[in-house]
């Protein structure tokens, strides 16, 4: 068994508070994304769950053994973790089945099977046939198969992934996401992927933990991560959301009537929202558009359009708060000037919990 269990976990860097109380159970076989913004803490805790660091206060456990605390750290070595660095960290003397079997090789596996497990885990990412070659010779896509197939060989039980696809364009983005799905699937290894790419997240975890300024602030499957985040900064920051103020909150079975700029809208909520004077609504912008005849919509002034293809992006205003900038997508053929004056509706929004 491979949980992971965070609890109250904290580190200090220089008197700053990198890390402040988190915790999380992560189960087996799972595979999580750690996401937030530059700076937050996410490649703090994965050295934390590497072993390269001592936290100052909370513990961590692996298969229920505790590995991490103030008083002990397990050696990274002994945790039975494998790690795929950003920058791949492989030997540029070795041929790539030689940096495959390295570490099998220090942790005193004779050469036949050494030789045998390289092989299976270069065959699993599709390089057997690159063996001979050094890592000089391959592309950037290939090198991260080349980390993949050194964890693989390693058998871990758990596997930590610092920003692996950073380096790579956009094109082989797109192929290694669905390289790692599979590596996932062959391998049932627990799966932690530290990144900043919320489009990578959202494609390849299970679940996601979002990290801000040291914090876990929502920790859920990425739907309801987009569709029912839990503070404004997770509104904001998951698929570019839109955040408006409203008034009157009426709540009803899960949805509420919420007034905004004066006008009524009916928009989802938690079963237990209570009646508010005013709160947050989190709106993305495929949820929002043009008003039709016969709309109540709110009123806008348009600052930009710009023509995206299939759609054009109507940069506006609210025109009862001029300080709040919002976007909606509306049809590529529908022209729309800037200085003009549109009137919107919202089709789906989620009003945003009230701080515990």
């Amino acid at each position: 068994m491979a949980d992971i269990v965070i609890s109250d976990l904290s580190k200090m860097y220089g008197g700053k508070r990198v890390l402040d109380r988190v915790a999380m159970h992560i189960v087996d076989g799972e595979f999580i994304a750690v996401l937030g913004p530059s700076g937050c803490g996410k490649t703090t805790l994965l050295r934390l769950l590497a072993g390269f660091e001592t936290p100052d206060e909370g513990t961590i456990q692996l298969g229920g053994r505790v590995v991490s605390s103030r008083e002990a750290n397990v050696p990274p070595e002994k945790r039975n973790i494998g790690i795929v660095f950003q920058n791949y960290a492989l030997w540029p003397h070795m041929s790539v089945a030689d940096n495959v079997g390295y570490a099998l090789k220090i942790a005193g596996v004779n050469s036949q099977e050494r030789l045998q497990r390289s092989r299976e885990a270069l065959s699993v990412v599709g390089m057997e046939n690159l063996a001979e070659r050094a890592p000089s010779d391959l592309s950037g896509g290939q090198r991260q198969r080349v980390a993949l197939a050194r964890c693989l060989a390693a058998k871990p039980s758990v596997m930590l992934l610092d920003e692996p696809l950073a380096n790579l364009d956009v094109h082989l983005r797109a192929a290694m996401e669905n390289e790692f799905v599979r590596f996932h699937r062959h391998t049932g290894a627990t799966m932690v992927y530290i990144t900043h790419d919320q489009s990578e997240a959202m494609a390849l975890a299970d679940r996601i933990a979002v990290i801000d300024r040291g914090r876990l602030v929502q920790f859920d499957r990425p739907r309801d991560l987009y569709r029912e985040p839990q503070s404004e900064m997770v509104a904001r920051f998951i698929g570019n959301g839109q955040v408006l103020p409203v008034r009157d909150v009426r709540p009803e079975a899960e949805a509420a009537i919420v007034s905004i700029f004066g006008k009524d809208h009916r928009v989802r909520a938690r079963r237990s929202e209570q009646v508010r004077s005013s709160a947050k609504l989190s709106v993305h912008t495929s949820a929002m558009r043009l008003a039709q005849p016969g709309d109540d919509g709110f009123a806008g002034k348009v600052e930009r359009v710009i023509y995206r293809g299939n759609h054009s992006q109507v940069d506006f205003i609210a025109t009862a708060d001029p300080a709040l900038q919002l976007t909606l997508h509306a049809p590529a053929d529908v022209a729309i000037p800037a200085d003009d004056t549109i009137q919107v509706c919202i089709r789906d929004g989620w009003v945003i919990p009230a701080a515990a």
